[in-house]
This record gives structure tokens, sequence and C-alpha cells, in this order.
């Protein structure tokens, strides 16, 4: 084998092992899955239906209540409260100060679901 040939193959198993490593360090490994396709889907098809007649998805501007574009990676509601699924899930099914709860229109599946859209806005 010419030297040539040998630092081709090297640089090329160099290149194949930076490629692996970068695609391990984006998914670790026993991380679960975001939300499926069609989960986000049926979530905004709840939204579409029951909320977007008072909240924008596609800004933060008020409409009857805020707009959540953005609520997840805001971290906090606007009265300094996490948020996270367990906050979105309580506020969905309480309702707030001028919101309706949602704790009888929606299952449990329904509520999971439209979270999993909320989190995409």
């Amino acid at each position: 084998m010419s030297a040539k040939n040998f630092i081709w193959i090297v640089t090329l198993l160099f290149a194949t092992a930076a490629l692996f490593a970068e695609s391990a360090a984006q998914k670790p490994v026993g991380q679960s899955p975001g939300p499926a396709a069609a989960q986000i889907a049926r979530g905004k098809k709840i939204y579409d239906a029951q909320c977007a007649i008072c909240h924008f998805a596609a800004t933060t501007k008020k409409k009857i209540g805020p707009g959540l574009k953005g609520l997840s990676q805001r971290g906090a509601y606007a009265d300094g409260k996490k948020v996270n699924d367990e906050s979105l899930r309580a506020w969905i099914e309480t309702g707030g100060k001028d919101m309706p709860g949602f704790r009888d229109r929606l299952k449990n599946g329904e509520i999971r679901d439209l979270i999993a859209y909320l989190k995409t806005l």
C-alpha cells in the first residue's frame, strides 16, 4: 500500500469517526424521543378548536389571553411560575384569571396532545 493510499484511508476513518461522535452527541443514549408528529397534529386540532379563539399561536401579542408563541422557551409565566408539563396541565385543567378550565371538556390524552403542540410554538 502506498503512503498516499494509507493517508487517504486514515483520513476517511477519522472523518467517519468524527461524524459518528457528532451524531451520538446530539442524542444521548436513553433519551426519550420527542412527541410524535401525530400527537402534535392532534394537539394543534385541539388548540384550533378550543384555544385559538383567545390565544395567538404565532406571536406573543395579546388576543383575549396572552399569545403563546415561545411559551416553553420563556421558562416562566407572567406571574413567575415555571413553565413545564405539569404547570401547563394544571393551567389547562383549571384555567386562570380570565380563562375557563378545560378539565371537563378534554380527556387526559387530549391535554397531553395539546401540551405537545404548545411546546412547539
